[in-house]
């Protein structure tokens, strides 16, 4: 049987795309060229906000996500992955409309969570307010009996603009300094983790900026890839 090939649903933003893309690359161990695995990325940045959609002031991104997975299934993918949390909230109506399965980032980071730090009661999430609004992490982190700890309204609105100015293309230690101070508060709450859930976050905070564990869910989505790659079934 020949090798799964990986699909990305992709643009959301380019630079969460790219993130996921090497993490990839750097998890295949490859010693040449041909031992990488396949990759087929659609890099849709037409998608319309999430966000925006989720708030009731934009555009429905259902249509284009879907026309989009459907692109890579015609394309050859065995299996599709989403560099966008938020994007997520759609993944049921994005699934109806294709034949190869979407692996579920925030359902594997909880997962991962649980299986590797089985004693953590508390995650403080770092997000968009459309991820905050639908309540996605809290849904599959309950279930392992992790509560989610969400920021105060305008610790989300400084998220909400760091993450708009790494879609624009800007990096900073400022950046990173405000992220940092949110993360200092969180900690004085309890939280045990900081879960990076929009794929913008981990480009601004790594885990030595912070004295809890900052959980990937991009990473942890990269490995998943991979396993299914390797599993011939």
């Amino acid at each position: 049987m020949s090798e799964k090939i990986i699909g990305i649903l992709g643009g959301m933003g380019p630079e969460a795309t790219l993130d996921l893309f090497y993490k990839i690359i750097k998890l295949s161990l490859a010693e040449k060229d041909q031992d990488h695995f396949r990759i087929i990325i659609d890099n849709n940045p037409k998608i319309p906000d999430r966000t925006d959609a989720i708030l009731g002031t934009g555009k429905d991104p259902l249509p284009e996500l879907i026309m989009t997975a459907q692109n890579l299934e015609k394309a050859g993918a065995n299996f599709i992955i989403m560099p966008c949390n938020t994007a997520h909230y759609f993944i049921s109506g994005i699934q109806q409309n294709v034949n190869i399965p979407i692996l579920n980032m925030i359902k594997e980071s909880a997962n991962y969570v649980k299986n590797i730090y089985p004693s953590f009661k508390k995650a403080v999430l770092f997000a968009s307010k459309g991820t905050y609004k639908t309540k996605l992490y809290n849904s599959f982190f309950n279930a392992k009996n992790i509560e989610i700890l969400i920021p105060t309204p305008p610790e989300q609105d400084k998220i909400m603009d760091l993450i708009y100015m790494v879609k624009s293309g800007i990096l900073s230690e400022e950046m990173k300094s405000q992220i940092m101070k949110i993360s200092e508060e969180q900690i004085k709450k309890g939280a045990q983790a900081i879960i990076a859930g929009c794929t913008e976050i981990p480009l601004i905070l790594k885990n030595e900026d912070v004295k809890i564990p900052v959980i990937d869910p991009t990473n942890i989505l990269a490995k998943k890839a991979v396993e299914e790659v390797k599993n011939k079934k």
